[in-house]
């Protein structure tokens, strides 16, 4: 699923702006709290800077989720 404006029922109505759903509940996101990139804050998601993901979320828009592959590593 793909959501450009989302807010997490599970943590505190938290903003998940151009969400990409990869596993159950765990998605690609933008984050506003930019100085928690990189380091722990998530409970599973990949946090992005607002501005990289858009850029994702228009590209797998743009080519369809279905030919988009997410690996985790």
């Amino acid at each position: 699923m793909m959501a450009r404006r989302w807010f997490s029922r599970k943590y505190y109505n938290s903003p998940m702006p151009h969400s990409i759903f990869f596993y159950h509940g765990f998605a690609i996101h933008g984050t506003t709290e930019l100085s928690r990139l990189g380091g722990p804050a998530s409970h599973g998601c990949v946090r992005l800077h607002p501005q990289h993901a858009a850029a994702l979320f228009a590209l797998v828009s743009r080519d369809g989720p279905r030919y988009t592959r997410i690996v985790i590593n």
